[in-house]
């Protein structure tokens, strides 16, 4: 098994609520566009949307190259032909990679979007699943190791049942043998 560079990711650009440009709601002509915080990378567009009572709707899929130095996604709402940011919302890869759900886990996301000076422009809602190839190891996938550890790439842990048997779990960090004790 090799690891990745990078990673394939599908993007559904589901909606979006309460968009307004000049403080009057949106109505016609607003698409969104998706990219990473990385300078190099590609943007990828939705089609325009006419709104019915003011809330877009594209229901568009994007399947787009998401390299492992990108910590996060933009989504930016735009109409006017791009001329005119209407809000963007910057979305932490670890949302939707890594944890404990497997990683083709569909995630539906709904990010607060902020326009260019900051101010709160309406939501946006997203989906968002990993394209996980046969015999390829993500970079963010979880190991095992010989000790029985689960690992992620940020952190290890050993877990141990409670001897009551009550379904109860605590976790112990693995490096916990290296803090002083005192010895009685």
């Amino acid at each position: 098994m090799a690891a990745i560079s990078s990673r394939l990711v599908e993007i559904t650009v589901l909606s979006a609520e309460n968009l307004q440009y000049n403080r009057k709601p949106l109505k016609k002509n607003s698409f969104v566009t998706v990219r990473t915080n990385l300078a190099v990378t590609k943007r990828y567009r939705t089609g325009e949307t006419d709104c019915e009572g003011g809330v877009p709707k594209w229901n568009e899929k994007i399947v787009m190259e998401f390299p492992a130095q990108a910590r996060n996604l933009i989504v930016e709402v735009q109409c006017q032909n791009g001329v005119r940011t209407i809000g963007a919302a910057s979305i932490p890869v670890s949302d939707f990679i890594g944890g404990w759900v497997p990683e083709n886990y569909l995630h539906f996301l709904s990010y607060r979007l902020r326009d260019e000076r900051g101010v709160r422009n309406g939501i946006v809602n997203i989906s968002v699943r990993m394209k996980v190839e046969e015999g390829v190891t993500s970079t963010y996938a979880r190991k095992v190791t010989s000790s029985g550890c689960a690992t992620t790439s940020s952190h290890t842990t050993l877990v141990y049942t409670a001897l009551d048997k009550s379904g109860v779990t605590t976790g112990v960090p693995v490096n916990w043998n290296s803090y002083n004790r005192v010895q009685y």
